[in-house]
């Protein structure tokens, strides 16, 4: 019976250290497979119909392109195209439906056979968004973005939903427009929302101004993200003596947000060692 209890034991702990040391690894591929098909669907394959069509478009109206490729229709081809246009009582004299067809079955079987071809959309979509923001980096770049930018914000709903995802994009790369970029100095602990509970959070800068007159002592702005999304959060301003530096980078303390503090620095994690924090009150007798 121990030995029963034994081996489901083993069982159930080398399975699990099998799903610690896979998991990671497959959800991390399926990720990037799932974003791959979304990104093929939604951007490549739409963008490879367009340049499919514009290319059979290309071919009937400018035959010289066609027998520059050697791929213009022969007259067995035509000949055919009316056989079968006759079988469906269509009309048979229209050669130019028939040259139409045979370039689209033409230009669609290029596709099919060679699989490079469909790599045209994804690098089309790239140099799009290349283009795009080498455009916004000039003048009258960013004059139109901003008009696009006050057009979709008239929308009722849309401006809600654009607002949302334009902070996500803004945060995770860490760019806004016409100003410096999104710059965290340093990782701090901060007693936030009460005193008692420790959050940790980004410096993002001084204080400001106004708040300057009114502090005692030096302060500065910190952001504290919330989990699992650290794209929102809050931003409050405290004061430097209330805050304590962390020795983590920007990327170990998100990951220590994302994954509700499970995920820590080797540096951080208590051992048997790690003497316990002291907590040091007056004495009583000192203070009377």
């Amino acid at each position: 019976m121990d030995k029963t209890k034994s081996r489901r034991g083993n069982f159930r702990r080398f399975f699990l250290r099998g799903l610690a040391v896979v998991l990671p690894a497959t959800l991390t591929l399926w990720v990037l497979v799932q974003a791959y098909l979304w990104v093929d669907s939604s951007i490549a394959q739409p963008i490879n119909a367009g340049v499919r069509q514009s290319l059979v478009e290309m071919f009937t109206h400018v035959p010289a392109t066609a027998e520059m490729f050697g791929i213009e229709p022969t007259e067995d081809v035509l000949q055919q195209g009316r056989a079968d246009r006759a079988l469906r009582i269509d009309d048979t004299s229209d050669d130019h439906a028939i040259t139409d067809a045979y370039y689209h079955t033409l230009v669609a079987t290029w596709w099919e056979t060679f699989l490079p071809l469909r790599l045209i959309g994804l690098i089309i979509a790239a140099i799009g968004v290349y283009l795009a923001g080498r455009l916004v980096g000039g003048w009258l770049g960013r004059a139109v973005y901003r008009w696009l930018e006050r057009l979709i914000s008239s929308l009722p709903v849309v401006r809600k939903v654009y607002s949302w995802i334009k902070q996500v994009v803004d945060f995770l790369f860490r760019a806004q427009e016409d100003g410096p970029a999104i710059k965290f100095s340093r990782v701090v602990a901060v007693q936030y929302p009460r005193v008692g509970i420790w959050s940790v959070g980004f410096q993002t800068g001084s204080v400001m101004k106004s708040m300057a007159h009114k502090a005692s002592e030096d302060a500065i702005t910190v952001f504290i993200p919330s989990s699992p999304t650290p794209f929102t959060g809050y931003t409050i301003t405290v004061p430097r003596s209330d805050t304590i530096d962390l020795p983590l980078t920007v990327e170990e303390a998100i990951g220590f947000t994302i994954s509700g503090g499970v995920l820590r620095p080797d540096s951080e994690l208590l051992t048997a060692t790690t003497p316990p924090a002291s907590h040091s009150q007056p004495d009583k007798e000192e203070a009377s």
